[in-house]
């Protein structure tokens, strides 16, 4: 079998978010005015985006003066803002920063990983932790989990009599 006349295999769900999350950064740049070229971008371009994407948000975010500040689930609706997710977000910027790096652009000048994206990103993430009164907490790895699970069981399995199997 000739490899002209194998199909590809089809992208997985995260290549192909990160392809079209790559080309809805590509098409906001152009829609700039000016346009801005992808070497030419910078942190700066990126926080815009990330501030354009909020006007598509699901995520309510309660203002300061709103009575359901720091209410995880007000019991009415409000005149508050829909955000993009903080999750979302940080998602997002992994994806971008992934596919800056895979069409040619070196880690030194990414502009999806520099100081300014990492602090926005705090700051949204401190901001809706405080306005929907739910804290992020750091997940633990399963693997770390794990690990100290087998600590915690081997002197209990070094305790175990041992018999010998003979057949």
């Amino acid at each position: 079998m000739s490899s002209s006349t194998e199909q590809p295999q089809p992208l997985s769900r995260y290549e192909s978010q990160k392809r079209r999350d790559w080309n809805t950064f590509g098409q906001y740049l152009k829609n700039q005015s000016p346009p801005v070229s992808l070497s030419h971008c910078n942190y700066n371009h990126v926080l815009d985006f990330l501030r354009y994407l909020d006007q598509f948000g699901k995520t309510k975010v309660h203002l300061h003066a709103c009575i359901f500040f720091g209410h995880p689930s007000p019991p009415a609706p409000c005149a508050c803002p829909l955000r993009q997710a903080w999750g979302s977000l940080d998602a997002l910027i992994g994806r971008l920063r992934a596919a800056y790096e895979e069409h040619g652009g070196s880690p030194d000048t990414n502009p999806f990983g520099g100081g300014p994206i990492r602090l926005y990103l705090r700051e949204v993430k401190d901001c809706q932790s405080k306005a929907r009164g739910i804290p992020y907490n750091k997940k633990k790895k399963k693997k770390q989990h794990h690990q100290l699970r087998l600590k915690a069981t081997a002197p209990t399995i070094a305790k175990l009599p041992f018999k010998e199997f003979t057949s």
